[in-house]
């Protein structure tokens, strides 16, 4: 009897929105750690395609650090969505686990996976499922958890765990950073004569995203096991 060792390994969904590729960073680090802890998994980056905003965000380093992102200020305020891509693996699929990764865009979720969280796809992938998240972030980390957490049980999830990804600097100096890096796609030391932090994540996101990762594993572990069980041949005695 021949048995699918895909259908042995829990399935892990990763759905992520990345311009900067902080989230896509994020994502590849803990797809690594439970493909070795034995997961089957697949990683979807949604698009962002609204007409209103996608000319700004076709290119990186953005043309203007603060005038190209400002149109997203009030409709981020209101929590309005957007035309979005959805990649096919995150339309359906059978998955033991769904992790969702967001920038902080003005204090909340970024508008493209709010689309997401919003979607008839996205309760078709999330009905009675276990779900966790990451916020990637320069300050503002709990607001975007919280309604990641609140939009996936809407659709019907079952939140497991989530946790925040921030970066070097205080208010002001990571403010300055982040503008800085957003004009010139490249790291800088100051910014308007004043001495800036690195931005984006930190060198040690890796051993956040590798323990949390294993966090969100051992939660599968009962599901790896009945998985196993069920497709081990019989035993003749």
């Amino acid at each position: 009897m021949t048995n699918d060792v895909r259908k042995a390994k829990p399935r892990v969904l990763l759905v992520y929105h990345s311009h900067t590729q902080q989230a896509k960073r994020v994502s590849d680090a803990m797809a690594e750690v439970l493909g070795g802890r034995g997961c089957d998994v697949t990683q979807a980056g949604i698009e962002f395609t609204d007409p209103h905003y996608a000319k700004n965000f076709k290119v990186f380093p953005f043309r203007h650090a603060v005038f190209s992102i400002l149109p997203l200020l009030w409709p981020q305020l209101r929590r309005k969505t957007g035309q979005i891509r959805i990649p096919d693996e995150a339309k359906v699929g059978d998955y033991d686990l769904v992790c969702f990764g967001s920038p902080t865009w003005f204090f909340t979720t970024a508008m493209p996976l709010r689309s997401y969280l919003k979607s008839d796809e996205a309760r078709t992938v999330l009905a009675g499922k276990p779900f966790a998240a990451y916020v990637v972030c320069r300050r503002y980390w709990s607001i975007n958890l919280k309604e990641v957490r609140k939009l996936g049980t809407a659709q019907g999830g079952e939140y497991v765990d989530g946790i925040r990804f921030t970066y070097e600097g205080g208010q002001i100096r990571s403010l300055l950073s982040l503008l800085s890096y957003f004009g010139k796609g490249e790291m800088r030391a100051r910014s308007l004569g004043i001495k800036i932090p690195p931005t984006n994540l930190k060198p040690d996101f890796g051993n956040q995203a590798e323990a949390f990762a294993n966090k969100l594993a051992d939660t599968l572990g009962s599901s790896a096991q009945t998985a196993q069980t069920r497709s081990s041949p019989e035993r003749v005695t």
